[in-house]
């Protein structure tokens, strides 16, 4: 990535720090009574609130539980108001460079609308495990466009190749593994309940 991808992705962070703020503000949340709720660490949601840290897929779908939204509601309240006709070039790009997952905002949230649709790329080897639905009971339709997927819900493991679709509702623990030897490049429609 040159220093203007950086700088954006750097900037994202920034956005999504004050927002994850914001929201435990409007709540009255100590940092502690967040760190209970979620189970993550006070200073991990400290470091993540102030963008010390670009917080990890698995991190912000934690948050998005307690707070009872999907994460791309989260990641579009730090984005422009969306637009109907969402172009290519206007479609925010999240990284979780830790975990070798990259997140398209395809057709963001949008009010009115219960639906959005996302792209989804994982490295070779990638594997992102979360221990709940930010929202339970929320409708996915995994469709893979290249490679190899591996997603496991409800303790059963689906091997998805190019053109596969799984449709499932997710009330508990799912993970997302990109077998190899290539990565996968999946497209993600997302339906709250």
């Amino acid at each position: 990535m040159g220093n203007e991808d950086l700088d954006a992705v750097d900037a994202v962070d920034a956005r999504l720090g004050a927002r994850l703020a914001e929201l435990r503000a409007e709540r009255g949340w100590s940092l502690g009574e967040l760190a209970e709720r979620s189970g993550v660490s006070r200073s991990t949601l400290s470091r993540a609130e102030r963008a010390e840290i670009s917080p990890t897929a698995s991190l912000l779908n934690r948050l998005c539980h307690v707070y009872g939204r999907t994460m791309s509601q989260l990641l579009s309240e730090v984005e422009a108001e969306p637009a109907l006709l969402v172009r290519a070039a206007d479609q925010a790009v999240w990284t979780d460079r830790a975990s070798g997952f990259e997140r398209r905002s395809v057709s963001p949230p949008h009010v009115g609308l219960r639906g959005e649709l996302v792209e989804g790329r994982l490295a070779a080897g990638a594997d992102i495990a979360y221990d709940r639905p930010p929202v339970p009971g929320l409708e996915q339709h995994i469709w893979v466009l290249d490679g190899s997927l591996d997603v496991t819900a409800q303790d059963v493991e689906h091997r998805l190749g190019p053109g596969d679709c799984l449709r499932l509702r997710v009330w508990g623990p799912t993970r997302f593994r990109c077998p190899g030897p290539d990565g996968v490049r999946y497209a993600l429609a997302v339906v709250l309940p």
